[in-house]
């Protein structure tokens, strides 16, 4: 299979308030406004390079709508439709989106949107925003987080693996890691990545009905202290730290996670392992070997297993369970070191 999918660009995420949104991305996280149209406000992160990663568009509830990929060639974009054709999915191409060309969207068999572009207008900082460095989209940010990109997306679905087999059969994805319940052989957690990075789209075990769900998304910063200043930061400013900071054993990336005024939750993380492996093998992961936590002494609280919009049931993450077997399964967060 030619490589068709290069990095995530952009996620589009809904709330009942667009501006209570937006005020807390610009003023906590440090992101900059590019456009408003429609209802829906574009931002970005300083190291963006194209127009904007982030859009707030009005909704009932706290949702992602829709996560949006690049792919590595226009003909990989062409080829990746037909792909998802053959597998009996359609879609529509939507064409004069803002700052992208030709984009084919499509909901996948678990709920899913997900739209492909090649075409993305780049970003180039003018006056005060342009960086002394040449690389750099627009200079390093002053305020709030001040998170380089957007790094990754973490969905819920009633089957992990048969999620990430559909995505990795179809479009390429490649899977990376598992993690299966010691007690009852329950995969709760799945990630796949489209490049070096060890995720880029994560998956957490859905024991909702309600098809579509999504966990969390992620920005990068550049070091552990730009993430542990993000969690003073964030704090100072009146919003807590729902998990973390910490290090995950999966990806072994440095992670804290909080929640936005629509309650959707995000992450930040960095460091952790680049695998640049073509025929990599994913590795089966159990809880108490510290998928979740590095260093096997701390407790996620249950609250992570949330996911959006609410449903009649939780997700689950590294160490969630289904519902109705709690009874029958060692809940972990109650046993130190399996947090």
């Amino acid at each position: 299979m030619i490589k068709l999918l290069n990095q995530l660009s952009s996620v589009r995420l809904t709330t009942p308030d667009v501006d209570a949104s937006v005020r807390f991305y610009v003023e906590q996280v440090g992101m900059t406004v590019t456009d408003r149209a429609d209802g829906a406000v574009y931002l970005r992160n300083w190291g963006d390079y194209y127009r904007y990663s982030l859009v707030i568009a009005p909704g009932d509830e706290p949702a992602l709508e829709v996560m949006t990929w690049r792919t590595e060639s226009d003909a990989a974009l062409d080829e990746a439709v037909r792909r998802i054709e053959a597998t009996g999915i359609s879609g529509e191409w939507i064409t004069g989106g803002l700052a992208h060309g030709r984009a084919f969207r499509f909901t996948g068999p678990y709920g899913h949107t997900m739209e492909l572009v090649w075409e993305l207008d780049r970003y180039h900082g003018e006056g005060e925003e342009a960086s002394t460095y040449p690389d750099r989209p627009a200079r390093r940010s002053r305020d709030g987080v001040a998170p380089r990109t957007l790094d990754h997306v973490t969905i819920a679905a009633s089957d992990v693996r048969g999620f990430a087999a559909w995505y990795s059969e179809t479009l390429g994805f490649r899977i990376m890691a598992h993690t299966t319940l010691e007690h009852g052989g329950i995969s709760v957690f799945t990630v796949l990545t489209t490049n070096e990075k060890s995720h880029d789209l994560g998956v957490v075990l859905d024991g909702s009905s309600r098809a579509g769900r999504a966990n969390h998304f992620a920005y990068w910063v550049d070091t552990r202290e730009d993430l542990l200043r993000a969690a003073d930061i964030l704090m100072e400013n009146g919003t807590p730290m729902e998990y973390g900071p910490s290090i995950h054993g999966i990806g072994e990336q440095n992670f804290l996670y909080f929640r936005d005024p629509s309650t959707f939750r995000v992450e930040v993380n960095t460091g952790g392992y680049r695998n640049y492996v073509p025929d990599w093998e994913p590795y089966e992961w159990h809880p108490a070997q510290g998928s979740n936590n590095f260093y096997r002494n701390g407790q996620m609280p249950m609250s992570m297993t949330e996911s959006f919009p609410p449903a009649d049931g939780p997700s689950a993450t590294e160490e969630g369970v289904l519902p109705g077997t709690e009874d029958q399964l060692v809940n972990p967060f109650a046993r130190h070191g399996q947090g």
